[in-house]
This record gives structure tokens, sequence and C-alpha cells, in this order.
């Protein structure tokens, strides 16, 4: 994980928000501009000849597959037809279905052997897309941008106009909804047209995975296995913040990105839940 100090981050990317005048702290731009990381992707998560070579991953099983653009249709049409997929994002690998699907979401839980008391989060596609799902017009002008796409799940109020089920995390009035900066997943989450519901891809109360070969006793109940290489974040996932207070945050799991997460809720001037002040 790389942490990194706010005071550096904003004299190296003095990008500015001109309704707000607020240093833009964009995710992938930061990361993007660490060499480590770049390196890390691109040799851990490339679907490479050896990996392939490896034990015949995709020989021994039919439904693994590159998480590529060319299998984001087929992915897709799997997702529309009810089906949980396995998919990688920029933190852990994940099982995702429709959100809107009772059954898929039930299946989820089945597969993790899950407690339905335990809330799923939601991925969209796009920043434009949350507004559908969960109430935003409170928030700061730009500062979803700068939080996703990115290692950060924010809590927001589902609100009375809000498309998803009312089955989906019953009790609940709040989502954790995430961007994950990994293009796959917004391909397909802009082609289902609707909300994926996304947990990790692992037992109930067993270590989250960092490559396909770590939950392979649960690929069977999947329709296809998406395989993005070994992620590089770790095993502390994303940073989850609930934001559904206005003015105010509470990090509710520091997450792979507490420090970045935290340096830009403070320049939008939003306060610490329980903070005194």
């Amino acid at each position: 994980m790389y942490i990194l100090n706010p005071t550096k981050i904003t004299s190296r990317f003095p990008f500015l928000n001109p309704t707000r005048g607020v240093p833009k702290l964009q995710f992938s731009k930061i990361l993007q501009q660490n060499k480590g990381f770049r390196e890390g992707l691109t040799t851990k998560m490339a679907w490479s000849l050896e990996r392939c070579d490896e034990g015949s991953i995709e020989s021994r099983s039919g439904n693994i597959r590159p998480a590529t653009e060319a299998y984001a249709d087929e992915a897709i049409q799997a997702l529309k037809a009810g089906k949980v997929i396995a998919v990688p994002t920029d933190t852990l690998y994940g099982f995702a279905c429709d959100a809107c699907s009772v059954e898929a979401v039930n299946r989820i839980y089945e597969i993790k052997g899950r407690k339905h008391t335990s809330p799923l989060a939601i991925c969209v596609g796009d920043i434009n897309d949350i507004g559908r799902f969960a109430v935003t017009n409170h928030l700061p002008l730009g500062l979803l941008d700068n939080l996703l796409p990115g290692p950060v799940t924010v809590v927001l109020s589902r609100g009375e106009s809000s498309i998803l089920e009312k089955s989906l995390n019953p009790g609940l009035d709040t989502i954790g909804v995430r961007i994950p900066d990994f293009e796959f997943m917004r391909v397909i989450a802009r082609g289902c047209g609707s909300a994926l519901a996304l947990t990790s891809a692992n037992l109930s109360g067993q270590p989250s995975s960092l490559d396909i070969k770590e939950f392979k006793n649960l690929w069977e109940h999947c329709s296809f296995v998406y395989d993005g290489g070994v992620l590089p974040a770790g095993r502390a996932g994303s940073t989850v913040v609930d934001l559904s207070m206005i003015g105010k945050y509470k990090i509710l799991r520091p997450g792979s990105a507490k420090e970045e997460t935290v340096s830009i809720l403070e320049k939008y001037s939003l306060l610490e839940e329980g903070a005194a002040g």
C-alpha cells in the first residue's frame, strides 16, 4: 500500500476545481504517477502466456476468461440473465450480479455463506449514475469526481427516488457505492444499465482474494470467472466512508486509501463526525 503525504500531493498535483478552488486529487492521477504502482500493474495484472502455462487454468475450467473488453459483452449478458460472475477490481476480487435481481442477490449470499444482515455495496460505471440509486445533492460540487473512480466506497442515503430493490439490504436507508478504477468493471456496469451488487470473492469470514486461485473452490458457483492476474493493492480492501450527513464524514473502514480520502474530504471542508470543533 502506498501512503501519500497530503502536502506533497498538493505540491505535485495542482489541479484546480474552477468552481471551488479545491486541488483536484483524483486517485487515478495520483496512482499513475507512482512508478512502483505502475510497474506492479504491468507485471502483476497482465493476462500472460506464462499464467496460462502455469497449470493451464483455463483448460481445466471452461468458465475462466481474461478480464478484457473483448469479453465484456459476455459478462453483461450473464449479469442481465441474473447470473453471478467473479471479477477483479482495483482492490480485491469480487462477486457481482444485477443489484435489482432478488434471485441473483440471494445467490451471492448463498455462495459466500453470508448472513443477509450483512449489507452489499453496489458498483456503477460513472459518477452521473450514482444519483439514480442514492442522494448526492448535499455533497460539495466536485467531491465525488475527486474520490472516484478509486479504492473508495462512499456510503450515501438511498432516498425515496432510488430505483434499487427494497429487498437489497433491507432495513438500511443507506447504500455503499463503488466505482472501481478498473476499466473492465466500468464497462460491464455501463453495459448492464443497472447497478451491480458487489462483494468480495471469498467465503464469509475467510481472507479476501487477490488471485482467482485463492477462491478456486467457488468457481463452480459462478457463470464466469474473469481473471485480471494477481492484484497488487493488498487485502485491506476499499476505504469505506459515510457521506450521508451534510458537511460531515465518518470513516467506517480504513481500507487501502484512508489518508488520501481524508485529505480530499478535508479540502472540501467536511468535518469528521464526532470530532471536536
